[in-house]
C-alpha cells in the first residue's frame, strides 16, 4: 500500500471537467470532500454524482457553483436548495439501476471518492456501512481516492476493495455521522399496529429510516422467524435481532442472513455491523434486484410516501416541482414483494402534513413524481386504517383511501371523488 498523502495532495488529481463519484450516506468522506470545495477556485465544471450526502455539502455552495455540478441520483436536506435554484441536479433513477449506469459507460466516472476501514493482513479494506453503488464505482473510476478511516466499520459482503486499487489515500481517525432513534408519537405507533397485522411469522423484511419504520419494527417483538433483505436498516433492527426474532431461517437466499446496502442510524448500529459475519452489505444493483428480492418467501416492504392520490398514484420525491429526496429503492421493493410468493408491498404513512393538509388527495400537485404507480400500488397505511388496492377499480379505490384519511378531510374528499370518479 502507498503512503499515506494529505487530502489537498490526493485531491489535486481532479481536473476541470471531470465526473467525480462521492461515496454517500455515512461514508461521506467529509475530508475529501471538504479538500474537493476548497480547490473549487482552481476548477471549473465538475460534475459530482452521489446518492444522498451527510454533512453540509460544501461542493454545492452557491460561489461554487461555476466549479462544480452536483447531479444526485437521491437528494437530502443539504442540497434541495441547490436543486431548487438551478444549482444542481435530480437524476430520477431506481436505486438497483444505478450500478449499471457506472458498468455499462453510460456514466463513465473519472474519479470515485470512497471511504474505507483500515486494510487487513492481506491488504484487504472494506466500504464498510455504504456499500450500495459504491462497489460499481470503484470497479470502473479511472482514479480511486480513499479515506482511510480507524472508525470505518469492517463489513462482510461485497464491499471488499484490496488497497493496490488505490491511486491515493488519506488517514483519518474520525466518528461516523450519527441519527438517534426517533422519538415515537401517538401518530407513529397507530400506524405501526395497522402494518404490522399486516406482517406474517417468517415474512422477509424491508424498511428504512425514521419513526414509522422503526415504529413497525418495535411493534414486531411478538413475531416469530423473520428475516431481512432491505436496502437499508437502522436501530429499529437490533432489537429484533437481540431477541431472536429476526432470524432469517425461512429465507430461500442467504439463509440466515441480514442483507443489506447500507445502513445509518446511532453509533450501536454501526458497532453492530463492524466483523459480524450475520449482516451482508452487498451491491444494490444485487439487492435491490426484484427478480432476487422475490425468491425470498413473504416479502413485506415498508416504504413511504408524500402524497398519494385516490386512484393510487403514490408521490414519493417531490412536493409538486419542488425536489425533496428521490426514487431509491421503493419501485425495487414494490416489485420484488408483489413478485414474491405472498408478499406483500405497503405505503405507509401519516394521514396529514404538519399543516395538517390531507396526504391522500384527489390529484397529486402539479409536476409531482409519480414514483409508484396505480397499477403498482398494493396497500396503503394510516394511523386510520389500512386500505388494499389490488384488485379494485378506480372507484373502489377512492372509497378505500377515503376511509383512512383524516376525518377533517373526508367529505372534501368524497366531494372530489364524485367529480373525478363519479364515486359515491
Amino acid at each position: 500500500m502507498k503512503s499515506p498523502v494529505s487530502a489537498p495532495e490526493a485531491i489535486s488529481s481532479v481536473k476541470s471537467g471531470d465526473r467525480v463519484f462521492i461515496q454517500g450516506a455515512a461514508a461521506t468522506p467529509f475530508a475529501l470532500l471538504d479538500a474537493l470545495a476548497e480547490r473549487g477556485s482552481a476548477l471549473r465544471h465538475v460534475e459530482t454524482v452521489h446518492l444522498h450526502l451527510e454533512g453540509s455539502a460544501p461542493h454545492a455552495a452557491p460561489h461554487l457553483a461555476e466549479s462544480f455540478r452536483p447531479n444526485a441520483f437521491f437528494v437530502g436536506a443539504n442540497l434541495r436548495t441547490a436543486v431548487a435554484e438551478g444549482r444542481a441536479d435530480y437524476l430520477p433513477i431506481t436505486l438497483s439501476a444505478i450500478p449499471a449506469l457506472f458498468l455499462d459507460g453510460t456514466m463513465p466516472l473519472d474519479v470515485a471518492l470512497i471511504h474505507v476501514s483500515p486494510p487487513d493482513a492481506h491488504g484487504y479494506c472494506s466500504l464498510g456501512v455504504s456499500v450500495d453503488v459504491t462497489v460499481a464505482a470503484v470497479q470502473t473510476a479511472k482514479l480511486v481516492i480513499a479515506q482511510v478511516n480507524q472508525q470505518m466499520p469492517r463489513t462482510f459482503g461485497h464491499g471488499l476493495v484490496h488497497s493496490s486499487r488505490f491511486d491515493a489515500w488519506v488517514n483519518v481517525d474520525q466518528p461516523l455521522p450519527v441519527h438517534e432513534p426517533s422519538v415515537l408519537g401517538q401518530m407513529e405507533l397507530a400506524i405501526s399496529k395497522n402494518v404490522t397485522a399486516l406482517i406474517e411469522d417468517g415474512a422477509t423484511l424491508q424498511m428504512g429510516i425514521g419513526g414509522i419504520p422503526d415504529a413497525v419494527l418495535r411493534g414486531l417483538t411478538s413475531h416469530r422467524r423473520l428475516g431481512v433483505h432491505t436496502e437499508m436498516f437502522s436501530d429499529g433492527l437490533l432489537e429484533l435481532v437481540a431477541k431472536g426474532v429476526v432470524t432469517g431461517e425461512e429465507k430461500a437466499r442467504q439463509r440466515g442472513k441480514i442483507v443489506s446496502s447500507f445502513v445509518n442510524g446511532s453509533k450501536a448500529v454501526f458497532d453492530f455491523v463492524h466483523d459480524n459475519p450475520v449482516v451482508e452489505m452487498c451491491d444494490s444493483g444485487y439487492v435491490n434486484d426484484p427478480a432476487i428480492i422475490r425468491q425470498n418467501p413473504k416479502v413485506t416492504a415498508v416504504n413511504s410516501a408524500l402524497e398519494i392520490d385516490l386512484t393510487g398514484q403514490v408521490c414519493a420525491d417531490s412536493l409538486g416541482d419542488y425536489i425533496y429526496s428521490g426514487v431509491g429503492g421503493q419501485t425495487d421493493f414494490i416489485r420484488g414483494a408483489t413478485l414474491s410468493v405472498r408478499g406483500k408491498a405497503i405505503i405507509a404513512l401519516p394521514s396529514v402534513t404538519s399543516r395538517n393538509e390531507s396526504r391522500l388527495v384527489s390529484q397529486l400537485k402539479p409536476m409531482a413524481g409519480v414514483v409508484t404507480t396505480r397499477a403498482a400500488a398494493q396497500w396503503v397505511v394510516t394511523e386510520h386504517g389500512v386500505a388494499q388496492l389490488h384488485g379494485k377499480n378506480l372507484r373502489q379505490r377512492a372509497q378505500a383511501l377515503i376511509a383512512i384519511a383524516h376525518p377533517a378531510h373526508r367529505e372534501q374528499l368524497e366531494r372530489d371523488a364524485f367529480a373525478r370518479l363519479k364515486h359515491r
